[in-house]
């Protein structure tokens, strides 16, 4: 290892991040104790917030340091298509007629299956909204599942006012089975995109390498949970009586989305795709509801300052990964990818040449199972904290809770892919 001075300055900002997420409630508490300056500690205690404003310090000192070109230089060479394909796909998951037609499918597979078991419809539904739904995450790409999911559980229990508990348990599932939901194909899932390509992962192999094993733990984590928690859930859930979706709206929605995750990889496509489905959205406006841009567009500056900030750890997380054997890349992954985006260390796997399918396979696993211990760890968990949290106390979701509520069904994904 040998760091260039703005490596090490870039890396000791990484960390201020990470302890900035947790520390939100503290600036929470500062805004209630100074009401004058209220604002800038609202602004400091969203968890949204966090990276882009040490992106910003790094940026800023990048141009102390150099010059302002190659400050300018340096953010223009990053990678933004992640986090610009996460903006566009919330906003068009999250739209009326989306939600409606996953709604139809919870209810009628929830009302099927409590016809044959004596199991109260509403129960059925939360299983499936923490089952079903995040395994469609391999097929509609992870952030729109996980959007899709999050406020399902946001509409029909988050807002009856569940014990806190439960709310974080709920969150901690949530997580972590879309983290390894969607590895049943080689495209919707981030730190599966990032070596795909480049490792000739087909979805043949995905779904008998990790899928079949991923589906497994995602409905052990769910069932779990329900018996747990089965007491504590509404007993029935009131549709609200709305005017009737016509298909043809389902069908135009259904339609942008799957032009979306098709064109993922092209923001100019993706983008100009927005563009139309917001006019749609405007001539059609009886059929929706006011489209979630600022939800998206705060999730979005999280993911862009999480890219800028982890560009320039590579000199210390490639030697580390260098270092693992496939048993130890695993565990360590795990751990890693609770402390920066898992998409970020399969990618730097991918770099490390002459691996072998254990180690890569290893590694893979390692930064899906840990994808939900913390709220960076994966690219689809700031859009589901974003959704849930107003239902937080003070809309503070504590890091270290949401870490206990993921140790469980995290070990149920590593039983899953390693023992199995």
């Amino acid at each position: 290892m040998n760091p260039s001075t703005i490596e090490i300055i870039a890396t000791s900002l990484f960390v201020f991040a990470i302890i900035h997420t947790f520390m939100v409630s503290a600036f929470e508490k500062l805004s209630r104790r100074y009401p004058k300056h209220v604002g800038l500690f609202h602004l400091l205690g969203e968890v949204e917030v966090v990276f882009g404003f040490w992106a910003l310090i790094l940026v800023l000192l990048l141009s102390a340091l150099q010059t302002t070109h190659d400050a300018v230089a340096f953010v223009n060479q990053q990678n933004y298509t992640e986090a610009l394909f996460v903006f566009v796909v919330m906003v068009v998951a999250a739209s009326k007629p989306i939600l409606t037609l996953a709604s139809r499918c919870i209810n009628f597979l929830s009302g099927l299956i409590s016809r044959l078991a004596p199991i109260s419809q509403n129960t059925m539904i939360f299983f499936l909204s923490l089952s079903f739904v995040p395994l469609l995450g391999s097929f509609i790409t992870e952030p729109a599942a996980m959007t899709i999911a999050a406020i399902l559980l946001r509409d029909r229990f988050y807002k009856t006012g569940l014990p806190l508990k439960l709310q974080y348990a709920i969150i901690g599932v949530l997580f972590v089975n879309v983290s390894i939901g969607g590895t049943l194909t080689n495209f919707a899932a981030p730190p599966v995109l990032m070596v795909a390509s480049a490792w000739e992962w087909t979805t043949p192999f995905m779904f008998t390498t990790f899928g079949d094993r991923a589906a497994l733990a995602v409905f052990v984590n769910a069932l779990l949970i329900t018996l747990f928690f089965h007491k504590q859930l509404p007993n029935e859930y009131v549709e609200p009586v709305e005017e009737e979706m016509p298909i043809a709206v389902i069908v135009v929605h259904l339609l942008f989305l799957a032009a979306v995750v098709y064109f993922a990889h092209y923001p100019p496509v993706f983008l100009w795709l927005l563009l139309f489905f917001m006019g749609f959205t405007s001539a059609y406006s009886r059929y929706q509801n006011p489209l979630i841009l600022r939800e998206a567009l705060l999730v979005a500056f999280f993911l862009a300052g999480l890219v800028v900030l982890g560009s320039l750890q590579k000199w210390w997380l490639q030697p580390v990964l260098q270092s693992m054997s496939p048993a130890l890349a695993f565990y360590g992954t795990v751990g890693l990818t609770a402390l920066t985006d898992n998409a970020a260390i399969t990618y730097l796997g991918s770099l490390v040449e002459g691996t072998s399918l254990d180690f890569r396979v290893a590694l893979v696993a390692g930064a899906v199972t840990g994808g939900g211990l913390t709220v960076i760890a994966n690219a689809p968990n700031p859009a589901g904290l974003s959704i849930l949290r107003d239902h937080f106390t003070n809309r503070v979701v504590y890091p270290s809770y949401l870490l206990i509520a993921a140790i469980i069904p995290t070990l149920v994904a590593i039983l899953a892919f390693r023992f199995l």
